[in-house]
């Protein structure tokens, strides 16, 4: 459970990061799918550190890592600029105003790939509100899935825990 978490938050970075443009831009040569596969490994390390212990830690961090990196590439292989735009605003606004339990749907009609992000009830953290969510990407008709947590910070944002 704790390794899918890991690749939500994966997902929800490569999301939201796709909303900078910059990142995609011409002169930088930095591709959507090696911002994938980085994003992916990073998400899949953490998310493998947190299984088991000593060496058996450090076995699932390298799992976690080359598991990461190829969902990740993978994923920013399929999904485009504009795909990770629409799914960044709807897993905001899910998480913003979402009723709990009710899928917000998003589709690239250029594309076809759709999607859904599905906010759970929110609860407090400390002084945050938190709210776990789960979300599914249809790429040429397979699904992908992935779960979090995330937190509103004081300034509104939310911010991926998990």
């Amino acid at each position: 459970m704790k390794l899918v978490k890991g690749i939500a938050i994966g997902a929800v970075a490569l999301s939201l990061a796709a909303c900078d443009q910059s990142m995609y831009g011409g002169g930088g040569g930095i591709s959507k799918q090696n911002v994938g596969t980085v994003g992916g490994a990073v998400a899949g390390g953490l998310a493998g550190s947190q299984i088991g212990g000593g060496s058996g830690r450090l076995w699932a961090t390298g799992a976690g890592v080359l598991l990461g990196a190829l969902l990740g590439s993978e994923i920013g292989k399929s999904l485009d600029r504009a795909d990770h735009a629409y799914m960044g605003q709807t897993t905001y606004n899910a998480l913003e105003t979402g009723r709990s339990g009710q899928p917000v749907q998003w589709r690239n009609p250029d594309s076809g790939h759709y999607g859904t992000v599905t906010p759970q009830t929110a609860y407090q953290q400390g002084n945050l509100q938190c709210r776990e969510y789960s979300q599914t990407v249809y790429i040429d008709g397979r699904s992908q899935q992935a779960y979090g947590t995330a937190c509103r910070q004081p300034d509104g944002s939310w911010q991926i825990q998990n």
